[in-house]
């Protein structure tokens, strides 16, 4: 049996207006690139999430650039809210991604389809 765990914050997004969003530099470090997520990650907030199957790590990660800025984009409202993403993995057809929220450092998850990516320069 497959299981899916996201260790991952249900916080809803304090609303931020497009053009007041201040883009801090991409981290240097904190994040999973190039690997699956390890519960240390999860621990130490790197990581916003795991997939585990019969208790084994698995995730692949998915080739993206990590760190890079993205904007979360709630399916149901449509909000949009500036994020990091830390992280990128896929199992089967579920390809999540983690992120950090900008100004609270809440960590989230979301599928890859929920986030609009904007690449490793400061958004303008």
């Amino acid at each position: 049996m497959r299981t899916f765990l996201l260790a991952a914050l249900a916080i809803a997004p304090t609303p931020v207006l497009a053009d007041t969003i201040t883009w801090p530099d991409l981290p240097k470090s904190c994040f999973v690139s190039g690997r699956s997520a390890t519960s240390m990650d999860v621990d130490t907030g790197c990581a916003a999430f795991l997939i585990n199957v019969k208790g084994q790590a698995a995730g692949t990660p998915i080739k993206l650039d990590i760190p890079q800025y993205a904007m979360h984009v709630d399916e149901a409202t449509g909000k949009e809210t500036p994020v990091i993403l830390i992280q990128a993995e896929e199992n089967g057809e579920v390809k999540a991604v983690g992120y950090r929220e900008l100004g609270t450092d809440q960590l989230g998850a979301a599928l890859l389809r929920e986030v609009r990516l904007l690449g490793t320069q400061k958004p303008i």
